[in-house]
């Protein structure tokens, strides 16, 4: 079974017992809408422009909330499940992995993240899944293609610290910089934590962040991703 295939496994398994109505990392969306822009980003493909487009985002969001209308959760959950549709690229392995694997991890962890009952803005709600080595690469890869894109708003210099990665005969390996510029701020974490917060994920992702203070509170407040 590949990586991905994998990923979008747990993710299903999450989905499923947290049910519909379950609260998510995402600012607004349920576990039932996070379902529906999973199926439709692979199903729908007048969706994918505006999940890189922001200008073109209404049209993303509208053909989602067209998936949630005409599926009941049972039915989304059955058709992700399912698979890639036929005509997808991401039927083939390497392909699935290199657009999927990322995606369906951060998901996965937006939903195990965000128990009901827990207050809004409270960090750390969950301990981190314990990750395979390779997948914990692989995470880490996808941290350091996205820092540059993740970091652009910050009024300075962002450096990521990985605090899982392969020992002192590589430091390199286990540190990028994000954003250049001073004063800058450290933040230090496992893999899957860099690639979360890169991803907006403030609240769930477990960073320590150190450096200048006033750009420690700057970057509280950017906008990360996209």
């Amino acid at each position: 079974m590949g990586r991905a295939r994998d990923e979008r496994a747990l993710l299903a398994d999450v989905i499923e017992a947290a049910g519909p109505e379950h609260p998510t990392l995402c600012e607004g969306w349920d576990s039932y809408d996070l379902l529906a822009h999973v199926v439709t980003r692979e199903r729908v493909p007048k969706a994918g422009p505006g999940l890189v487009v922001p200008r073109l985002h209404g049209m993303t969001e509208r053909a989602e909330k067209a998936t949630r209308a005409r599926h009941s959760f049972s039915e989304l959950l059955a058709i992700f499940r399912s698979g890639p549709p036929r005509w997808q690229p991401t039927r083939i392995g390497p392909i699935d992995n290199a657009t999927n694997l990322v995606e369906f991890y951060i998901h996965g962890e937006d939903v195990r993240r965000a128990p009901k009952g827990v207050p809004e803005g409270a960090a750390g709600v969950l301990a981190a899944r314990e990750l395979a080595p390779e997948l914990r690469e692989t995470l880490w890869a996808g941290a350091r293609r996205f820092a540059r894109v993740a970091y652009r708003r910050v009024p300075g210099g962002v450096v990521l610290e990985r605090t899982d990665g392969p020992g002192a005969e590589n430091p390199g390996a286990s540190r990028v910089v994000a954003r250049k510029g001073e004063p800058a701020v450290v933040l230090s974490g496992p893999a899957a934590e860099l690639l979360l917060y890169g991803y907006g994920r403030r609240v769930g992702a477990q960073v320590e962040i150190s450096g200048d203070q006033d750009l420690v509170a700057a970057l509280s407040e950017a906008r990360l991703g996209l």
